[in-house]
């Protein structure tokens, strides 16, 4: 479909797009936000604190 190639000219391909520093800042923040919550147990959800 036209609307569709048109977002992959303007985005790229996903995975195999050319990396930017978006990319890395990205990266950087979910591989902290992994180690937040492996630190609180890998448990999605959480006792309520009263």
């Amino acid at each position: 479909m036209k609307i569709s190639q048109e977002i992959r000219d303007e985005h790229g391909y996903g995975s195999t797009a050319v990396a930017s520093g978006y990319d890395a800042e990205a990266l950087a923040g979910m591989a902290e936000k992994s180690a937040e919550f492996a630190a609180q147990g890998n448990r999605v959800y959480l006792p309520l604190a009263d």
